[in-house]
């Protein structure tokens, strides 16, 4: 027997028949004898609803009021659960996220949990009842209701376990797992059974949907055994874990990321001085902009070229900081590109291989792509391409780095 934590997506509890579906699981994981806790989503597209609600009453919606109004989504969807798992004979209770204790402080609509209160679940679970959960939601010391951001559902799942030291997490979802790489864009792609923490982090950051980031950062924290699975089929989807020494004996790259949410920021001929890195960067970190690659040419007559990339969205709001910037700094002149993307190869065997970087740079090079900018860290490297350029990056270092599925 086991303890486990299922996390639904919205996609999952789409509509009464795919509510029904998800009860019929449950159902059978806990005729096995398993301890079952339910973390759901608000059906898909109601929380866009919600938030059209509210925009048509006013532009600019009240944090707190908004919160009240979103977690209403999730609480539909525990509700309709239990109902669905009690017409089943199952033992069922719903919680909202307040209910089951999760405190959360204070940053309205991007809240961070700091406790979880496990007594109330613990003895439900003693009582054979599969406990339902409101995802992405909580409640802080004064009683208000709180949202953890868009994903934070996936957050709640991972929490719930951390806290319960649950066997296993499960993540349903509309994918069967984590790939080498999106399917759409490499039909070769395969489904990995295993992918440790460290490796998922970084797909996750660099451009991968599977999985909220942050909830990735929870369970390697608290090390919960995480496991990816399609809501609409069976198998064993991909567990995320630990990293082992058998890891060392996997493909050096277990796959490849791409983000074609990036914007180039050039500042040409400013001055070779120390502190004019913090000089540019200063104002654009004041500014709440997140600075992703950074280059700085070597100098020459004692001016050098800074290049840095942001997010595609905040790209005109850095050039208005720029300009005042580059006055301050004396730059010769601000050069903006929103027509690139970044590939990056990630994978724990790297650190046990060298040549990685060399390889991927002569593939590129093969297919005449020009790499803009590099950066790496212990287990990923990561180029800025020209975005027409993605699909056929991505397609020629999945071959190279043996990533491809083997043909039928």
């Amino acid at each position: 027997m086991a303890l486990i934590v299922q996390k639904y997506g919205g996609t999952s509890v789409g509509s009464p028949e795919r509510i029904e579906a998800v009860a019929e699981r449950v159902q059978r994981w806990h005729a096995q004898g398993n301890d079952i806790v339910v973390v759901v989503s608000a059906m898909s597209g109601e929380t866009n609803r919600l938030i059209g609600l509210a925009k048509a009453i006013t532009p600019d919606p009240d944090p707190r009021e908004l919160d009240v109004m979103v977690s209403t989504g999730e609480q539909v969807t525990i509700a309709l659960l239990a109902m669905a798992l009690m017409k089943r004979g199952v033992a069922a209770k719903s919680y909202t996220g307040a209910q089951v204790a999760i405190r959360t402080d204070s940053s309205f609509g991007k809240a961070r949990i700091e406790s979880i209160d496990d007594a109330r679940m613990r003895a439900d679970l003693a009582q054979r009842k599969v406990i339902i959960v409101a995802g992405f939601q909580g409640a802080d010391d004064d009683g208000n209701i709180t949202t953890l951001g868009r994903g934070g559902s996936d957050t709640t799942g991972v929490a719930l376990a951390a806290a319960l030291k649950a066997d296993e997490c499960q993540i349903y979802t509309d994918v069967d797992g984590v790939y080498t790489t999106d399917p759409r864009v490499v039909p070769q792609a395969r489904r990995l059974e295993t992918i440790t923490f460290e490796e998922m982090l970084e797909m996750a950051s660099l451009g991968s949907k599977v999985l909220q980031i942050r909830s990735v950062e929870f369970a390697g924290k608290y090390n919960v055994p995480l496991r990816v699975l399609s809501s609409f089929g069976e198998g064993g989807g991909t567990l995320i874990t630990v990293d082992t020494e058998e890891d060392m004996e996997k493909p050096v790259i277990s796959g490849i990321a791409f983000n074609r949410d990036e914007a180039k920021l050039i500042v040409r001929g400013v001055p070779d001085t120390p502190g004019i890195a913090s000089r540019i960067l200063g104002p654009i970190g004041d500014a709440n902009i997140e600075v992703d690659m950074i280059v700085q040419n070597v100098s020459a007559d004692g001016t050098t070229d800074f290049t840095f990339t942001v997010a595609r969205g905040d790209m005109k709001k850095a050039l208005s900081v720029l300009e005042k910037v580059a006055q301050d700094v004396s730059a010769r002149e601000i050069i903006s590109d929103d027509k690139i993307t970044k590939v990056s190869l990630v994978g724990v065997g790297m650190r046990s291989h060298a040549g990685v970087a060399s390889k991927m740079f002569a593939v590129l090079a093969k297919e005449n792509i020009n790499i803009q900018m590099i950066s790496t860290s212990e287990i990923k490297i990561s180029v800025v391409v020209d975005e027409k350029y993605l699909e056929l990056a991505v397609r020629a270092l999945h071959t190279a780095f043996d990533l491809d599925a083997p043909s039928a």
